[in-house]
């Protein structure tokens, strides 16, 4: 009766370890579908392409613009104390933006970097007209 006991284990165990070669290349390989990720910097400089410039801005300059933004809302500014700031202005020595795509610019890089601030963004500049 032992001996027929410890067959049945060892039987029972062979299948649910699946007793099969793990090197075998018939299984088809499991991936995972997701979805590429973008960065936030390509989110933002994706829409901030469709804004008008006076000049070409370089990436890296228009970059470094939405941290800053984000921080400045979180501390609770608005958008127009941000773009009365000389430094948070878009704009860099070779570039620049006029006020209202300014504003555009301001809310790519809300909805790329802090989203949580976009509604207060948007009803901000819907307020003035602006959005």
């Amino acid at each position: 009766m032992r001996h027929t006991t410890t067959v049945v284990v060892l039987a029972a165990l062979l299948v649910l370890a699946g007793c099969s070669d793990s090197s075998s290349s018939d299984k088809p390989a499991v991936t995972a579908s997701a979805a590429p990720v973008v960065s936030k910097a390509a989110l933002y400089l994706a829409d901030a392409r469709q804004v008008t410039f006076t000049g070409t801005p370089p990436d890296n300059e228009l970059l470094i613009f939405p941290p800053q933004w984000c921080a400045a809302l979180g501390e609770g500014h608005s958008v127009e104390w941000l773009l009365g700031q000389d430094d948070l202005y878009p704009n860099g020595p070779e570039w620049g933006t006029a006020k209202p795509d300014a504003y555009g610019l301001v809310v790519a890089g809300v909805k790329a970097y802090c989203p949580a601030s976009l509604p207060v963004v948007q009803d901000e500049l819907r307020e003035t007209g602006a959005y």
